[in-house]
């Protein structure tokens, strides 16, 4: 039988946010809650993501991020994936605590699906940036005890036809970038590798390229920052959303273009 406190929650359709159903019925579920962020006997090292980019092109926005976790001085993982679909015409980069970065990332996703089943039609892009950043805000108390989540979200905008892109600080704070925006700890050498080779008017094509450059010049500046695995054949995670939606570049594409990349001599080797 549904416990009460589920039965009240779930059969109120005044609401059409999964996150405030979920406040009301299991807060203790929540990415970012002080019970979970640590233990009585202080902050326990956590993995972190570190750097997600995201620039716009012609036809839309790509994203993409290395693949390394690393936990203080240490590698964590080396496959971890830091670029997730939310819908079908948007994503987000996570960066930071690894752990509530995923949960936030798949509840944001569990939210923009639950916003069209009750309303009948998606949330505006603008409306999506909005919530991430309401999700984020909530987040604070945790981030206030190191599990510091600072997403990037990227979309396809319908109603302006063209492709956008937002960033955001530790309180919730949205900031919307007309051309590139970079976070994690090596995001600052992949902001300068950007702007040294941004344009207007880039191809897909181009874009993605330029995207990989950047991360492979974070990798070669930042050691928390997974660079290029010609052994284990790993590559950062690329995404691209256009009109057409929400596009993951196979991992045997990625791999094709960053080993053109290496051997051109145009990236740090």
């Amino acid at each position: 039988m549904l416990d009460d406190r589920f039965k009240d929650a779930f059969f109120d359709y005044s609401t059409s946010s999964f996150a405030e159903i979920l406040q009301r019925a299991a807060p203790h579920l929540l990415p970012g809650r002080a019970e979970n962020a640590a233990d009585e006997g202080g902050m326990p090292s956590v993995p972190h993501g570190t750097t997600v980019l995201a620039l716009r092109y012609r036809d839309g926005v790509i994203m993409a991020g290395d693949r390394q976790a690393s936990e203080g001085y240490q590698v964590a993982h080396r496959r971890i994936e830091k670029i997730f679909k939310s819908d079908d015409l948007s994503g987000v980069g996570i960066a930071g605590a690894a752990g509530p970065a995923m949960e936030m990332a798949r509840l944001f996703q569990t939210e923009l699906e639950h916003y069209e089943k009750v309303e009948g039609e998606p949330l505006s892009l603008e409306g999506k940036a909005n919530k991430l950043a309401q999700m984020i805000r909530s987040n604070l108390p945790a981030a206030m005890q190191g599990m510091v989540v600072v997403p990037l979200f990227c979309g396809f905008d319908l109603r302006r036809g063209e492709g956008r892109l937002f960033k955001y600080d530790v309180t919730g704070g949205k900031y919307e970038e007309a051309e590139f925006a970079t976070t994690g700890s090596g995001g600052v050498h992949a902001r300068n590798w950007i702007k040294a080779g941004y344009r207007s008017g880039l191809s897909k094509e181009e874009a993605v390229d330029l995207g990989l450059l950047a991360l492979f010049q974070a990798a070669d500046e930042d050691s928390a920052t997974g660079g290029p695995d010609l052994v284990r054949h790993l590559f950062p995670t690329v995404a691209v959303v256009d009109r057409d939606g929400y596009v993951k570049l196979d991992d045997e594409d990625v791999e094709r273009r960053s080993t053109e990349l290496l051997s051109s001599g145009r990236s740090p080797q």
